[in-house]
């Protein structure tokens, strides 16, 4: 079980903005692939979780820019779940260039596990939380 995702990626020409770097709301699209490929990875698809009629939703994102990426470039987000409570997670992201090591930003967002059918809050059941482990801040990447 990988505490923590891994997805790698080419910048399309389709992600660039007017400013010719990546388009700032572009970086939330990969935070949320790089949420649902580690969750498949660990064995909860998007398909698992409509199965038992519950899913994730947004409840905030927070982003800190720290330098700019480009078209071509090959970008690292590495995302992991920082805590789980009754019915909320916090998952934190981190995109990395790998060819210079240069940390191009750091998010988190914080989702509230709900029912399908309602969109109540609904608690977050055992197998869920086991499926995942929490990251410890010392241990983040």
């Amino acid at each position: 079980m990988a505490a923590i995702g891994r997805i790698e990626l080419v910048v399309p020409a389709t992600a660039i903005d007017l400013n010719g770097h990546v388009n700032n709301v572009q970086y939330v699209q990969w935070m949320q692939d790089a949420a649902m490929a580690h969750s498949a990875e660990l064995g909860w698809p998007q398909e698992r979780y409509a199965a038992i009629g519950k899913t994730w939703i947004i409840r905030s994102h927070a982003i800190e820019y720290r330098h700019s990426a480009y078209l071509g470039e090959t970008l690292a987000i590495l995302t992991w779940v920082a805590d789980f409570h009754k019915f909320r997670s916090r998952r934190k992201f981190k995109f990395i260039r790998p060819g210079d090591g240069a940390v191009l930003a750091v998010a988190e967002t914080l989702f509230i596990f709900c029912d399908l059918h309602t969109g109540k809050p609904a608690t977050i059941p055992p197998e869920v939380r086991d499926a995942y482990t929490i990251v410890d801040p010392a241990d983040e990447p």
